[in-house]
């Protein structure tokens, strides 16, 4: 495991932090679109899997002294079937030992900013103890969900409901930390959301923003760099047409502007920026998180 580089951007020190490796069917991540086309950007196993990160954002303010997770990783409460399937891999990398990497313990952070509660996205925020009792990872911390998400996670329709894990939501909802926010919420100035609906309703991407620099956690609204041309859409998103759409508005400013787009789930790409090429987005540059200037 390498220990991440920070960068800083404005009053925010900001580490990328492995919370480990899964294998996702690449059929479904890619919706629509051919396997004889999307295995060219990433080849998958003989299982039909595609490797991908679980990488969440480390943010430490030098203004409030707050410390924010975004997301946590799909945790350790896998059986060993579930973690099969999924080809769960924390040899490459897991949470706590990555924020140990970076001067970070559970205790330390204060706030957790969660995209959504899909498992792969928040599943770290609790384990089990040696008796099998679950307990929280990260105790101090206030657990930050976006309100209409929220109401969806925890009455899910049928389609969604795979998703979402009665162990990974209850202790937050048990906590007396959790803190349900509204679209667009501003944590403090320079880290706000961009709330998006297509993937998941209350999906909301982390934006830091210091003069002309943003850095924009993609979450789910761009997986991987295979995922930035516009049809290219995942078979899990609830409603795609309109990701179609939210992906091109934030594409289209993203292009104009030098965006720096932080994937979550890309294995081999941990900052992208994008532009066009013959009227199609494309992935332009791709960067470690320390190399953004």
């Amino acid at each position: 495991m390498t220990t991440s580089k920070s960068v800083t951007i404005g009053n925010f020190e900001l580490f990328a932090v492995e919370a480990g490796r899964f294998l996702l069917d690449g059929g479904a991540m890619f919706g629509v679109v051919p396997k004889t086309l999307w295995s060219r950007q990433i080849p998958s196993d003989d299982k039909n899997r595609i490797p991908m990160a679980m990488r969440s954002l480390l943010i430490k303010s030098k203004k409030t002294g707050k410390i924010y997770l975004v997301d946590t990783g799909s945790g350790d409460k896998f059986n060993e079937k579930m973690a099969g399937i999924y080809g769960l891999n924390y040899d490459h990398s897991n949470l706590l030992d990555s924020l140990s990497n970076v001067g970070i313990s559970p205790d330390d952070v204060t706030d957790i900013i969660f995209s959504h509660l899909h498992f792969d996205h928040c599943g770290g925020t609790t384990t089990y103890d040696d008796d099998g009792n679950l307990k929280e990872v990260f105790p101090n911390a206030v657990y930050h969900v976006n309100q209409q998400h929220w109401e969806t996670a925890t009455n899910p329709n049928a389609r969604e409901k795979a998703s979402f894990f009665a162990e990974n939501l209850d202790p937050i909802e048990k906590s007396g930390r959790l803190n349900l926010v509204g679209d667009n919420h501003e944590f403090e100035t320079g880290l706000d959301t961009i709330s998006v609906n297509g993937h998941t309703v209350g999906q909301q991407l982390p934006t830091i923003t210091s003069g002309q620099t943003k850095l924009i956690f993609a979450a789910d609204l761009i997986p991987t760099f295979a995922h930035v041309p516009l049809p290219w859409i995942m078979g899990y998103d609830m409603y795609p047409v309109q990701t179609l759409a939210e992906k091109e508005e934030f594409l289209n400013q993203a292009a104009e502007n030098g965006w720096y787009l932080f994937m979550e789930h890309d294995a081999s790409h941990e900052i992208i920026t994008v532009g066009r090429e013959k009227g199609k987005f494309m992935m332009k540059n791709s960067l470690s998180l320390n190399q953004i200037s």
